[in-house]
């Protein structure tokens, strides 16, 4: 059986960020101790029906995992380990924020067995963490990471955002610099999005904030790849930057639309052709959860049109592109004789690269990924 993934969601924070449209909340910690017994209900409930499926890695996100205490995370993680068929070198992640570390979390967390720590810095300017709703400075931030590694994380992952309000360039250089210095193995650096919904994007209709000019967002990406890659980081999807040997497990296995089961409030799975999420609502969760009732609220069978095209525009995110011998495995057909002419067009345009082995995006395609991913979406009707 091919291995899977394992996303558990912790929807609790201690302030709503400005930009974030995931499922979270702040001011709802008297439910953290109902959640997560919830939660280890809903692992039992799957230990029959995936429990000889092996698991290659364990994401923990939210929300902020690291409001959890170190026993929380360590029952949480027994539970998994007694439900599931995990692999002897899974990778285990947890996302933290600066701020909500200390020693004894952190030495809770590595004994509970999470070997990889995705920390939520998002800026090193104390003025952009105020704009982002950020609770902690860059000094937070420090502390943090040298804690973390007094206590043994070395795999350790810093989120960046770039195209804020009021970023300047020499701000985004000035923040590639600072976090390579500390030699950080892996480096995610996002680009802002204008979720509807959101404090910012209420603030952006209000005309209190003005998106950054298209060509200074280019300009910053193009700078983040040319800087780490001198740094000697791998470019290996188009938000992510690695030293050797610490590329995320757990995302690829959504890059290369694997298997993956998602447990926790609003948390969404893809297993075997069928895609299906929680109830997303905390408190319907938890009371639902305990009760024994159906925790789903969307269930649906996946196209063949619908894999093929996933996999695609998933799979062309990373820079290696898709391999032409897996595709034809899974597919039984190449993506050139699928796609056709819509991709020699795109090649023709600049925009991707074929060869025998593999179909990937141009340094140009780069640029225009939306652009390329909007051409893999498959009529329905028929194959192209």
């Amino acid at each position: 059986m091919d291995p899977i993934g394992l996303y558990i969601h912790f929807p609790f924070c201690q302030r709503k960020c400005n930009y974030c449209d995931f499922n979270s909340f702040s001011g709802k910690h008297h439910h953290i101790e109902a959640y997560l017994k919830g939660l280890i209900q809903e692992i039992s409930l799957y230990s029959r029906e995936v429990n000889k499926r092996p698991v290659k890695s364990i994401f923990i996100g939210g929300g902020t995992p690291s409001l959890m205490e170190a026993k929380q995370a360590n029952d949480l993680l027994v539970a998994i380990d007694k439900a599931f068929n995990l692999q002897p070198d899974i990778e285990i992640t947890l996302e933290g924020n600066p701020g909500t570390l200390n020693s004894e979390k952190l030495n809770g967390y590595r004994r509970a067995g999470i070997n990889r720590l995705s920390m939520g810095l998002q800026a090193c300017q104390q003025g952009l963490l105020e704009k982002l709703g950020r609770i902690h400075t860059y000094q937070d931030f420090i502390r943090n990471l040298q804690e973390a590694r007094r206590q043994g994380f070395e795999n350790i992952n810093v989120d960046l955002m770039m195209g804020l309000p009021g970023q300047y360039l020499k701000d985004w250089q000035w923040t590639l610099e600072e976090i390579t210095a500390l030699d950080i193995p892996h480096i995610s650096a996002y680009s802002l999005i204008w979720e509807e919904g959101t404090s910012f994007h209420k603030l952006l209709m209000e005309n209190q904030l003005q998106q950054m000019e298209e060509g200074l967002e280019l300009e910053m990406f193009h700078y983040t790849m040319s800087f780490l890659r001198e740094k000697g980081y791998e470019h290996y999807e188009i938000s992510n930057y690695a030293l050797e040997g610490y590329r995320c497990k757990h995302n690829i296995i959504y890059w290369k639309n694997q298997n993956y089961l998602g447990l926790g409030a609003g948390a969404h799975s893809c297993i075997n052709g069928r895609r299906f999420s929680n109830e997303a609502n905390l408190e319907a969760y938890i009371k639902k959860v305990h009760r024994g009732e159906n925790i789903i609220i969307e269930d649906m069978i996946l196209t063949r049109e619908d894999e093929i095209s996933e996999t695609m525009f998933l799979g062309l995110r990373m820079l290696e592109g898709i391999n032409q011998d897996d595709f034809v495995k899974r597919f039984g057909k190449s993506p050139v004789d699928i796609y056709g002419r819509v991709l020699t067009d795109l090649e023709k345009r600049g925009l991707l690269e074929l060869s025998k082995e593999r179909v990937k995006l141009t340094p140009k395609g780069l640029d225009l990924g939306n652009l390329v991913f909007s051409e893999m979406i498959i009529d329905q009707s028929s194959e192209k």
